[in-house]
């Protein structure tokens, strides 16, 4: 009997898929980034208008944090739903809780009107969106993986990850314009309000879009195994416990794949804005654009990174990017402070190249990990783990660094030694390249495709 992977998806029919994922992320990363760049700009003075400036941004990014706190419980109800019924209704039910809760947040009254209830509200959405965010990731690269064949995975795999800093580009470009033709006060008033309402138009065009998109089949041949043991009486664990009990190791692989990745892209952007603005007491549009045009790149380049995957390994890349960060970490603040716009640039361009190569294989190499009953949730668990003690803490913990000290010196260690955590992981795991994923766990038969030299 032919496995379902052995038969590839017709160009047309992956394409579709693909750009569906890449819709709905980038409409996401839009939502989720947005609230970000606002923390850093804007929030403190709207919602904590009675603290220091520099402890107004650090309750801005607590709310910020708030919402990674929410992404791991996103992750086990997504997934343990997306592993039972499938992965495509879940997309489009976190795509409109991200949404509708981005769109409520332009409505939100600050606290100059309802006091202590604006930042209590602000909270309250941020958390549906990061419960939303959770259930997001794993089941947008998990529909392209296991639509594709393994012989490209790596290329098309990466393309829902291009939708981070395609939602980046999409929320910074908005801020930025919004920036270059309005005030200070203008912004601060109302116009702050006018990319957060922009997602709704953006919501329903990313419905109709992921609506049209066929479940993975993949999935619907290991519904069919489980409804047949379930009709010879076998009960199957709920996949996150099974996730847990049998794959934990795979789980804590992903949490140090993604623990250096998480933390140097909310520097490079989140807390970037800060430094650039409040330490280095420069316009924010500095920062935005320099941040716009380091997406532009970041955007075009992590499916090149991903289809290198493919040929090299999901390994070796990763590790390009890990130990490039280590190295660039002492050299990315040390450009800032020139405070000459084309060096900014620069520093944040190639910050996020060496990113590009943690993230491009990342979905591929995930997904790889684990079997078809388990995937979606043990995904989602490695990768939102990882959020919490990764990024959700990261611009948090750089900023009360700089607080401290003063400096960007302490900052430069912590990037070095998240990305040197990243890079111990990388090197430890196993090489995934050529799984089958219709199969459990790593074939003898695509293990053997795997270039000796890639598996170290």
């Amino acid at each position: 009997m032919t496995s379902v992977s052995s038969a590839p998806p017709t160009p047309g029919g992956i394409r579709r898929i693909v750009a569906a994922s890449l819709v709905g992320t980038t409409i996401e990363w839009y939502d989720f980034f947005l609230y970000g760049s606002a923390a850093a700009l804007v929030f403190n003075s709207l919602f904590f208008p009675d603290s220091d400036p520099l402890v107004g941004t650090l309750l801005s990014f607590l709310t910020y944090a708030v919402g990674f706190a929410a992404r791991p419980l996103g992750g086990v109800v997504f997934g343990h739903y997306g592993d039972k019924i499938g992965r495509k209704k879940l997309l489009v039910i976190s795509l409109m809780m991200m949404g509708g809760a981005t769109f409520a947040m332009g409505l939100l009254p600050t606290h100059a009107t309802i006091g202590v209830g604006a930042p209590i509200l602000l909270t309250l959405l941020r958390l549906i969106q990061g419960f939303a965010l959770g259930g997001e990731w794993g089941g947008a690269v998990l529909i392209v993986s296991e639509h594709g064949g393994a012989k490209q995975r790596g290329f098309w795999a990466s393309w829902p990850q291009a939708g981070a800093p395609g939602g980046n580009l999409l929320a910074t470009g908005v801020l930025a314009l919004l920036a270059a033709v309005q005030s200070d006060a203008a912004f601060l008033a109302w116009g702050w309000r006018i990319p957060f309402l922009l997602s709704g138009v953006l919501v329903v065009i990313g419905l109709w879009i992921r609506i049209s998109v066929s479940e993975s089949p993949v999935f619907l041949e290991a519904q069919k195994k489980a409804a047949a043991r379930a009709e010879q009486g076998i009960k199957d664990e709920a996949p996150v416990v099974e996730v847990f009990r049998r794959s934990w190791r795979e789980v804590l692989t992903a949490i140090g794949t993604r623990f250096g990745e998480n933390i140097s892209y909310y520097i490079l952007t989140a807390f970037l804005l800060v430094y650039v603005t409040v330490h280095l007491e420069l316009p924010k549009s500095t920062a935005l654009n320099a941040v716009l045009i380091g997406s532009a790149v970041h955007f075009v380049t992590i499916p090149l990174w991903g289809a290198l995957s493919d040929r090299i390994g999901r390994r070796p890349v990763t590790l390009i990017g890990a130990v490039g960060m280590v190295v660039w970490a002492f050299a990315f603040f040390a450009l800032l402070d020139t405070e000459s716009f084309p060096v900014m640039a620069l520093a944040v361009t190639v910050g996020l190249l060496f990113h590009g190569a943690m993230y491009g294989p990342q979905a591929a190499f995930i997904s790889e990990m684990f079997d078809t009953k388990v995937r979606y949730s043990g995904a989602s668990m490695g990768s939102q783990l990882a959020s919490i003690i990764g990024g959700a803490l990261a611009p948090i913990i750089a900023v009360e660094l700089l607080k401290d000290y003063g400096n960007s010196t302490p900052v430069t260690l912590y990037l070095a030694f998240a990305a040197l955590v990243t890079a111990v992981t990388v090197w430890i795991a196993k090489e995934t390249l050529g799984r089958d994923l219709a199969k459990d766990g790593v074939s003898a038969e695509s293990d053997a495709k795997v270039p000796a030299s890639v598996n170290g």
